[in-house]
């Protein structure tokens, strides 16, 4: 029987309906805190009153990312700047669909992109968690907090009005520049610049070609420096140490691990150690960065073993040498600051201000240390932020003793986030993340750090919202299988687990409305990330796998988590099929694990696994379905792959009488007319199916493609062309669909003489990404991949994809791979190479997965490179295996014009 159903609602005795937690700040730290906050709420389904203040007009800038300048990029590489710390590849995505499709994870985007990509990502999160989650936008500043009635928190607001919540999170970023390093004339001079990122600070420095100083070298100092360069102004640049950030390496030396004997060492001795383990990353990769960062994880356990007095000597000792290569320029923001300093048009000193002097033009004589003087026009403030937050709010708070300056008086006072009062109290719910916790965590200013901090904010911020078990039990799934979902959910999640079964379209619909419906439905992610990574599904594969994995955490049961585990294994590569397998021993009855497991047309299965594993499978889960249409289906199509072709018959058609619409019934059947050699009744059979009940087939151009396939063995080469261009052409196949059927239809069509003139593989591949051409998920793909760039001549792609599939999983690597060379070899006429590297692939091949007839386009080019060789016994030979099993008139045609 189903377990009880656990709703994840807050309890009946909570004081304040809905829970309302304020967000003072919506930069960067605000944005991530309450896009994980929506997302949180939205899969527990508990409700929530979100109120984000902060005057700014758009969230996410705040002053890292309100920058237009396109010379302004992130020193940190886009793959490092996703939302979420468990799926990397978010922004990278977000990119590529929004302008910029070559862009990789190594690449480094401007910082305008980076705050609209925040923006965009607080949309979408506000508009998935609409129902449960009420946001508010409060354009004014929060000025003062103070203690509300039952342990909440009331906030000032600028604009004199209030607020209470049961929560706040103080996202004010870091705090602004104080300039105490300025003798008091210099602070007191018009053309001092204390506060450069605030808008039209820099309007005076743009109007005139003065030279400037720019007092700091850290990465403020850098992006100042090249939007002021221009010929004719040197723009100077003043330091203690008089050192520039290191920059990012071209192409990144591969990780290391981080050293031992991190932990409990004093800091002399954490000194050597990471020398050492410096100097052996020189030696080992030539680049001293693969050690440093090795060392991130680490960094913030390090500085809380430390002692004061060590934290202070790292600082003063360490600190600048450890900001310069921690904290990099992009490659080529690098670049251009080389070619301003070799053009003289940027200069770099060592010292400090000492004096400064306004002369009657306004302009600045300003002394450094050393007797060394600077007549410039401006002097810029890039020295970096304060220590300890600024504002009346944080100040409100520093002198009530709500908040206390934290180690070395840098930040606040935190535990694990909750701001610490006198004594070490937690007086009142309020929370902070990023530079605040800069005492307490040391590295915890970029996005890296403050994303995961965010994440664990939202998750302490409703902990308060216990569940409440409801007595109602939960739906079931068409094969009486429980689901973690409410009643709506689950009608939606049946209707798209249907139409998988029976390979129909609309399942990929019907599974986004059941995870709109319950964004905290983890089995719902689970299947959109199978449909993507397996079908070709227009689904953001990472994301909806990140979805199930953080959704099943929260809710579900052994068989959902288990079904998680496979799907994460199999679109990561790591022994999915072994798993797979065992999650169908502990649940035969999961309906969808075991159509992933079964290669008929929509998924690529376990053949790797051995030979008929996929079939003892299927005899073994036949008890838990009692003859139904879908297991029957399924055991049609094994049996005609053993050659059992009457006995799949029956099966196809006791499925079939069961339910009409069963693709997988009309899959095996299609297949047995094949193999039977029965083109012509089966050519008319399929092609009235499809006009009729295929008209809803998901894999309707697969079908298309069946009929095609008996139009080439009746040798009819006029009906393969009209069958391409009028079901299979590009524009009405795409994506992998266009490899697997439209591609590897024109090469069959090729290499059997039967079509004339140049190929139109060009359109085929233009509908194809990139990455699903050169670097597909999955053997089955590849094989397709390979086959249609063979038909392209494409040898450079043919050549990726060769370099990808030896680093990619196992069948990739002993098949793929193999396959790449032996196809090389035949569009270079080496006709012999190709034929052998061929036919020793024909025993292996059956592990890529796909049906007999899909991967006898191997064999055909087999044939084809025998024939081109002028080894026509050996053709010959393969073309009288051929006709034994299927009488095929072209093949008949084949081996007649074969030279005696």
């Amino acid at each position: 029987m189903p377990e009880d159903y656990v709703s994840p609602v807050r309890e009946p005795n909570t004081p304040h309906m809905p829970y309302t937690v304020a967000v003072v700040g919506v930069g960067a730290a605000g944005t991530l805190t309450a896009v994980h906050l929506c997302e949180t709420a939205a899969r527990r389904r508990t409700p929530l009153d979100l109120v984000l203040i902060d005057p700014a007009p758009e969230a996410g800038r705040g002053v890292a990312y309100a920058t237009p300048d396109p010379g302004h990029r992130l020193n940190v590489p886009t793959g490092g700047m996703s939302c979420y710390p468990d799926d990397p590849g978010h922004f990278t995505r977000w990119l590529c669909r929004h302008g910029e499709p070559t862009v990789t994870a190594a690449d480094f985007a401007t910082r305008y992109r980076y705050g609209a990509y925040l923006a965009d990502t607080l949309a979408q999160a506000i508009v998935r968690a609409h129902g449960v989650v009420s946001v508010r936008r409060l354009r004014t500043r929060a000025e003062h907090c103070g203690e509300a009635p039952e342990g909440r928190v009331a906030l000032r607001l600028a604009d004199g009005t209030g607020l209470t919540a049961d929560a706040a999170v103080l996202a004010t970023g870091p705090a602004g520049p104080t300039g105490a390093w300025a003798p008091g004339e210099l602070r007191a001079a018009p053309r001092f610049v204390g506060a450069p990122w605030r808008s039209g600070a820099l309007d005076g420095p743009r109007a005139d070609d003065s030279d400037i100083l720019l007092v700091g070298t850290g990465l403020t100092a850098v992006d100042l420096a090249l939007t002021l360069e221009r010929p004719g102004r040197t723009v100077h640049a003043v330091s203690r140490n008089g050192l520039l950030p290191q920059p990012h390496a071209l192409t990144p030396a591969g990780p290391m691990p981080a050293p031992n004997g991190l932990y409990g060492a004093s800091l002399d001795q954490l000194r050597r150690t990471v020398r050492h383990h410096v100097a052996r990353s020189v030696r080992l990769h030539g680049d001293w960065r693969p050690a440093l960062d090795s060392l991130r994880p680490h960094t913030t356990r390090l500085w809380q073993g430390l002692v004061p007095e060590e934290r202070a000597e790292l600082l003063a000792r360490d600190g600048a040498l450890w900001n310069t290569h921690r904290h990099r320029m992009a490659p080529a923001t690098a670049e251009s600051v080389a070619r301003a300093r070799t053009a003289k048009r940027l200069v770099l000193h060592a010292g400090t201000v000492t004096r400064a002097t306004t002369l009657d033009d306004g302009s600045l004589t300003v002394g450094l240390s050393g007797d060394r003087e600077l007549h410039v026009g401006w002097v810029i403030d890039c020295t970096g932020p304060g220590h300890r937050p600024d504002g009346p709010l944080w100040t409100s708070l520093l002198t009530a003793g709500a908040a206390v300056p934290g180690p070395l008086d840098m930040g606040v006072a935190t535990l694990d986030g909750r701001l610490l009062a006198a004594e070490g109290r937690t007086a009142l719910p309020l929370y902070t993340l990023g530079s605040p916790r800069r005492g307490e965590l040391f590295e915890t200013t970029a996005v890296p750090e403050i994303r995961v901090q965010a994440a664990t904010l939202a998750q302490t911020l409703l902990a308060p919202l216990a569940p409440r078990r409801r007595t109602t039990r939960r739906p079931l799934d068409g094969h009486g299988l429980a689901l973690s979902t409410h009643a709506e959910a689950a009608a939606a999640y049946r209707s798209g687990l249907d139409r998988i079964l029976k390979v129909r379209s609309g399942a990929e619909d019907a599974l986004q409305r059941a995870v709109g419906l319950d964004p905290g439905f983890a089995l719902g992610h689970a299947a959109l990330a199978l449909l993507g990574h397996e079908c070709g599904a227009a689904v953001d594969v990472p994301r909806a796998l990140a979805e199930a994995q953080r959704c099943v955490r929260e809710r579900a049961d052994e068989r959902e988590r288990s079904f998680v585990e496979v799907v994460t294994r199999r679109v990561h590569g790591d022994d999915g099929d072994t798993a797979l397998v065992r999650h169908l021993e502990a649940h035969p009855g999961d309906a969808l694990a075991l159509a992933a497991a079964v290669p008929t047309i929509a998924f690529s299965g376990v053949d790797d696994l051995d030979d008929d594993y996929a079939l003892r499978l299927v005899e073994r889960t036949s008890p838990a379905y009692d003859g139904h249409w879908f297991h029957t289906s399924l055991l049609a199509f094994l049996r005609q792959e053993q050659g059992r072709l009457h006995e799949a018959g029956e099966l196809a058609h006791r499925a079939l009488a069961a339910e009409p619409a069963s693709g997988h019934a009309v899959h095996a059947l299609t297949h047995v007319h094949y193999e039977s050699g029965t083109h012509q009744a089966g050519r008319d059979w399929l092609e009235r199916w499809v006009a009729g009940r295929g008209r809803g087939a998901v894999h309707r151009a697969h079908f298309s493609w069946h009929i095609a396939l008996h139009e080439l063995a009746l040798d009819d080469p006029a009906a393969v062309r009209r069958r391409w261009f009028t079901q299979l052409a590009p524009g009405r196949v795409t994506g992998v669909r266009a490899l697997v059927d439209s591609g590897s239809l024109l090469w069959r069509a090729r290499i059997s003489d039967s079509w004339r003139g140049e190929l139109p593989t060009a359109d085929v591949l233009d509908s194809v990404a990139a990455d699903v051409l050169e670097r597909p998920a999955t053997a089955f793909t590849a094989l397709h991949s390979a086959v249609t760039l063979t038909a392209a001549g494409d040898l450079a792609a043919l050549r990726r994809l060769r370099d990808h599939a030896a680093g990619a999983d196992e069948v990739q690597r002993d098949v793929i791979a193999p396959l790449c060379d032996a196809f090389t070899a035949l569009i270079e006429e080496r006709f012999r190479d190709a034929a052998h590297g061929l036919d020793a692939l024909l025993p292996v091949l059956r592990r890529v997965g796909g049906s007999a007839a899909q991967r006898e386009v191997v064999e055909e080019t087999l044939l084809y490179a025998l024939t081109a060789d002028g080894r026509c016994d050996a053709a010959r030979r393969l073309l009288d295996a051929r006709l034994s099993r299927t009488h095929a008139p072209r093949d008949r045609r084949l081996l007649s014009e074969l030279p005696a």
